[in-house]
């Protein structure tokens, strides 16, 4: 494999529970771009609230938090 296509490759989608999103994310999606899709859920949009900025996923149950 070249080491460029080693370099934009997908980041595994539900492999982890909790994600550190920013304001660039928005609007927030679970799965996320960038993430492989063939063995995933659904796409679903999470709001994220500013008090908290915690969303959670209601297929996988992935977190995500607000950073800024």
């Amino acid at each position: 494999m070249p080491a460029s296509a080693a370099a934009v490759a997908p980041i595994p989608s539900n492999a982890e529970n909790r994600y550190e999103v920013t304001r660039n994310d928005l609007p927030l999606s679970c799965p996320m771009p960038g993430m492989a899709l063939w063995n995933s859920h659904p796409k679903v949009y999470l709001p994220v609230v500013d008090d908290g900025g915690e969303s959670v996923c209601p297929y996988c149950g992935a977190r995500y938090v607000l950073r800024d």
